[in-house]
């Protein structure tokens, strides 16, 4: 299956993306691609597409990735919602409450020891 993707090029902290056409289990690093649509500059936020060319590729069967179905769309080329390519939120797992109940420390409150004078006047009180 073809795929319509960004190809990662340029210096290090300095990207630039060539958007091609490339089958989709090649690797993006491979340098192999069947034809160059464009590219996308990132800084400058500047791109260029062969439009032409990129809906004769979505013709033929041709998948554009998430993010380059955005960009489409944005563009114009593609009519549709955008996709979230944002991982979602996973929250924390809460702790279950038996687990915190066994690990928690149970502080038993002592009664104060009685003096043998209180414990008479105590027994002499309920007599």
């Amino acid at each position: 299956m073809l795929k319509i993707r960004m190809q990662r090029v340029g210096r290090i902290n300095q990207p630039s993306y060539r958007i091609v056409v490339t089958e989709h289990t090649a690797s993006p690093k491979a340098g192999k691609f069947v034809e160059k649509l464009g590219t996308y500059n990132p800084h400058t936020k500047v791109r260029t597409l062969d439009e032409a060319r990129v809906k004769y590729w979505i013709s033929v069967g041709a998948q554009p990735s998430d993010t380059m179905h955005n960009m489409l769309v944005s563009s114009g080329l593609l009519s549709g919602k955008k996709i979230n390519v944002l991982p979602s939120y996973k929250a924390p797992e809460a702790p279950a409450a038996d687990v915190v109940a066994e690990s928690a420390p149970v502080a038993v409150a002592e009664a104060p020891a009685e003096t043998p004078a209180e414990a008479a006047a105590e027994a002499a009180a309920t007599e």
